[in-house]
């Protein structure tokens, strides 16, 4: 692959205009790659994004339907949830699958890392592969309401290919998965 040499964004002021405990949202007047002046908006993340592929001993993965807020929808995804910046991605991987599944894992894998959307926020995103499964009890937020689906691996990798899976750490997860099992 070609590199083509990029020169890069100069900032030259930034103000904080939202902060909560989650996000904070920045205004920053900036000196764009070719040297004209602009503004961008960034929001950071005071967390990491954690995505699980819970793969069982039948071959079958555990999903999570739920409500979310921002679009008003119902969606169908990998367990997900997020991890502060002070803790491990590992060990937020290993809470997040115990919260929202009541699963442990015996193995668990780094399987990807992602920028989530890299325009606009610098939020970083790690998907691990558990596998060794062993079931326990949910242990809920009170923003979670979680129904818990099992299926085949193959029937989530169709659900990411035919649009039932739209969340995109769960599709990007999904595909590399199905393209592993090719090799």
């Amino acid at each position: 692959m070609t590199k083509i040499k990029v020169e890069g964004w100069q900032q030259k002021s930034q103000e904080v205009v939202y902060d909560n405990p989650w996000i904070q949202v920045r205004h920053e007047e900036v000196i764009r790659p070719n040297g004209t002046e602009g503004i961008y908006g960034v929001v950071h993340f005071k967390s990491h994004a954690i995505g699980i592929i819970a793969v069982d001993d039948d071959d079958k993965i555990w999903l999570v339907q739920q409500s979310r807020y921002p679009n008003n929808e119902t969606t169908i995804e990998i367990p997900e949830g997020g991890g502060p910046l002070t803790e491990s991605p590992l060990a937020a991987a290993k809470r997040e699958l115990l919260e929202e599944t009541g699963l442990t894992a015996q193995n668990w894998q780094p399987f990807m890392e992602l920028r989530t959307s890299n325009s606009v926020t610098d939020e970083v995103a790690y998907i691990f592969l558990a596998t060794g499964l062993g079931q326990g009890q949910q242990q809920l937020e009170d923003s979670e309401d979680i129904e818990l689906l099992k299926v085949s691996v193959d029937q989530a990798i169709m659900m990411a290919l035919n649009g039932e899976i739209t969340d995109a750490m769960s599709v990007a997860a999904l595909l590399k998965l199905a393209l592993l099992r090719k090799t």
